[in-house]
């Protein structure tokens, strides 16, 4: 009989010294935040993406609303983002009463359309949120010259792209700040967590106090101030050592978790390519000048009827490959606080009911590779 055993779209994957990590921490009474293996979790992830300082935080979502607090936005002000991704992106600036406007994605890379953010631009245009979509590097160099003609800020939200490289640089070190997130589907991940990336110092230091309720409670603890008072606005975001202790376990073994991890990926581009040219399915884009984490193999099916009986198909065989975002902007709560920008979100609305995403993760096994690619190959176009 063939196997039918159940293979999962991710498995959250053990390096080996989480839980002896974990227990350490307990062990120590350093249970709260900012104990030893918070600072070691983040020296990682600053070397890891190559900013100026990092702060460690509950989730991408928390850091990607510290951005906003460090940007100062006030009520009907605007951030342009693309409206292919995750929630966070957007609530983390409407919580601030700002704007999100929602400007299309390219139909190669599905990234932000670097062409079409010019004409979202309006005199309340603070802020330009870029989401690195699969790990796949935004046209960076075309949006930091946007940015500066116009004077925004440019944030990248790399919670895809730990890893990943843009013309050599380290995503993450591009715009003035960079969130990141270790949620339990991502490449290295402590069940639920984030980080902020500063590459500004200033920016850093008032992180650090937005972090701690606002509060200088981290100057106190390092004997700057003989007490420690309410300075700015801020909220708790300070996640306990035990979680860094299990995020910091992962980190430490980030190559021996991302080698695999290439080679599913390369595997599924060379073995599904002459498959999905013959069918007309699109494949991920990957620009000669960007190295990618292998966070996500995707197809593009040649409809929305593909995609569901694709999923469908593979499902029958114990398979899980879902679709992934539906478009902020026709969500109801995307036409309630976003707006759309001038150049309208067609590819967004076309690849959201096409893209199928592919199981992936470190202990995938080359047997349940070769079911997947069978039940790929075997479904009727």
């Amino acid at each position: 009989m063939p196997d039918l055993s159940p293979i999962p779209f991710v498995k959250a994957y053990m390096a080996g010294d989480e839980l002896t990590y974990v227990n350490q921490a307990f062990s120590s009474g350093s249970v709260v935040g900012d104990g030893p293996f918070t600072a070691r979790a983040t020296e990682l992830i600053t070397k890891l993406t190559g900013g100026v300082g990092s702060l460690l935080t509950t989730s991408c979502t928390h850091a990607l609303e510290m951005t906003a607090l460090l940007l100062d936005l006030e009520p009907g002000d605007e951030v342009i983002m693309p409206s292919f991704t995750f929630v966070s992106t957007a609530n983390a600036y409407a919580l601030r009463g700002a704007v999100p406007v929602f400007v299309d994605v390219r139909p190669d890379t599905l990234n932000l359309d670097e062409q079409q953010i010019e004409a979202a631009i309006t005199e309340r245009t603070k802020a330009i949120v870029v989401v690195h979509y699969a790990g796949v590097a935004v046209a960076m160099d075309e949006v930091l010259a946007i940015a500066a003609q116009y004077g925004l800020a440019v944030i990248e939200d790399n919670a895809h792209g730990l890893g990943g490289s843009y013309k050599g640089r380290p995503l993450g070190s591009i715009g003035v700040m960079a969130t990141q997130s270790f949620h339990g589907t991502k490449n290295v991940h402590c069940g639920e967590g984030g980080a902020l990336i500063a590459n500004d110092a200033e920016l850093l230091a008032r992180a650090e106090m937005i972090r701690e309720k606002g509060t200088n409670r981290s100057a106190f603890f390092r004997g700057q101030v003989d007490k420690y008072r309410w300075v700015d606005i801020g909220s708790s975001y300070l996640p306990a050592d035990p979680l860094a202790a299990f995020l910091t376990a992962q980190l430490e073994r980030f190559d021996e978790i991302q080698a695999p991890r290439q080679t599913i990926w390369q595997r599924y581009d060379e073995e599904l390519a002459s498959w999905a040219a013959s069918h007309g399915i699109g494949v991920p884009t990957v620009p000669e000048d960007c190295v990618h984490p292998a966070h996500m193999y995707y197809l593009l099916m040649p409809s929305h009827e593909h995609q569901r009986g694709l999923i469908a198909h593979l499902r029958e065989r114990n398979i899980t490959a879902p679709f992934h975002y539906v478009p902020l902007h026709s969500a109801p709560a995307g036409a309630r606080y976003g707006r759309v920008g001038p150049g309208g979100c067609d590819v967004t609305e076309r690849i959201s009911g096409e893209l199928v995403r592919l199981p992936l993760f470190t202990q995938l096994t080359e047997d349940e590779q070769t079911r997947v690619i069978d039940g790929l190959l075997s479904y009727p176009l």
